[in-house]
């Protein structure tokens, strides 16, 4: 990828356009959302409209990556023509090298700025600046990527840290393949450690500028989360947490036909075993939907008088209301969990089994 990385007022004009985007942003976000009573962490908006403003949100954040993307794929190769003499640059960070001069190499550099401190770097000479620019405009055309893939999309955000920068290296090599293929363009490696770069550090800004400006309780959620890690390591189950990903909750039923009408039919529940007992009304059933399993045990009988309560956790909640409402279910307005703060829906199934579906992050 190639710009008129030569002219400063390039530069500026893109280093000014990125930081514009950084900075303003998430703070444009946070009063738009706040005056319109939106929350933006999960938990119940104060406006009755908050499902549709919050889709509309989603659509226009949506339409400025779209909007990125499309820029992006002119300036690589809708800009450009096919070039007769095409030329493959392979060596890692050549820029960086023919834009500095030294005189005894960079190795010696390096040797000598352990024992003389910055002041090693005092041969160092800036000899070709277009190159330098060049490097440097490569990151920054990424920046925005990293950056809004995980503001705009909660499934970069349940990776944060290695989905945003992944992407961005995966679609910069695309680029490159595609103009080694098309001649539109140079193949070079410089563009990709460039952009994976600019990916990273967008995905850093994010991190720790956007989160920080859009959840103002960060510093609590971070000392509890440091409190907990503190001590965490020497629990039973923490070694393994990773590996656990599913919950299984264990239910008494009477009538099997109703609980299969109910889990099956209404809630989409796929069937994984069923047993059948000595009688008729004496039935073990397996049901799982997603990571969240199901046994129950119908006995026909008069039923539990201990609560059940059934927890799930899901993304996109209003669609999950609507879809639910639908099949004749109400799940009556929006709650708070006291524990994160997030929207949760609650309704009650057979053999008045209290179900409680929490909105993931």
């Amino acid at each position: 990828m190639t710009l008129d990385a030569n002219s400063l007022g390039t530069n500026l004009w893109v280093t000014a356009v990125v930081a514009l985007l950084v900075i303003v942003l998430p703070w444009a976000d946070r009063k738009i959302c706040g005056r319109l009573g939106l929350n933006l962490r999960g938990g119940v908006s104060g406006n009755p409209r908050a499902d549709q403003l919050l889709k509309a949100r989603q659509g226009i954040l949506t339409a400025g990556l779209a909007v990125y993307l499309l820029i992006y794929f002119w300036l690589t190769f809708l800009s450009r023509s096919a070039m007769n003499d095409y030329a493959v640059h392979v060596a890692p960070l050549e820029d960086l090298k023919n834009a500095f001069r030294t005189d005894h190499g960079f190795s010696d550099v390096f040797s000598r700025l352990f024992t003389e401190g910055f002041s090693a770097f005092a041969n160092v000479r800036l000899v070709r600046p277009e190159d330098l620019a060049q490097f440097y405009m490569n990151v920054m055309v990424f920046v925005p990527l990293g950056y809004l893939l995980p503001y705009t999309f909660r499934w970069f955000r349940e990776r944060v840290w290695t989905r945003p920068v992944g992407v961005c290296f995966l679609l910069s090599f695309f680029t490159e393949n595609m103009q080694l293929m098309s001649q539109r363009g140079l193949y070079d490696l410089d563009d990709m450690i460039s952009n994976t770069l600019g990916g990273l550090i967008g995905q850093l800004l994010y991190i720790f500028l956007a989160y920080v400006l859009t959840h103002p309780d960060w510093r609590t959620d971070l000392r509890s989360d440091r409190a907990w890690r503190k001590g965490a390591r020497k629990k039973a189950l923490y070694p393994r947490r990773r590996a656990i990903g599913a919950n299984c909750t264990q239910l008494r039923g009477t009538d099997r036909q109703a609980v299969w009408d109910f889990y099956v039919k209404k809630l989409g529940y796929r069937p994984v075993r069923h047993d059948r007992g000595s009688t008729a009304e004496d039935n073990h059933l397996m049901l799982r939907l997603g990571q969240s399993r199901i046994e129950i045990c119908c006995d026909g009988g008069e039923g539990s008088a201990q609560p059940q309560t059934l927890c799930i956790s899901a993304a996109g909640l209003s669609e999950i209301r609507k879809r639910l409402a639908s099949h004749g279910i109400d799940p009556g307005g929006y709650e708070t969990d006291p524990y994160t703060g997030r929207r949760e829906l609650r309704f009650t199934g057979p053999d008045n089994v209290q179900i409680i579906i929490t909105e993931a992050e």
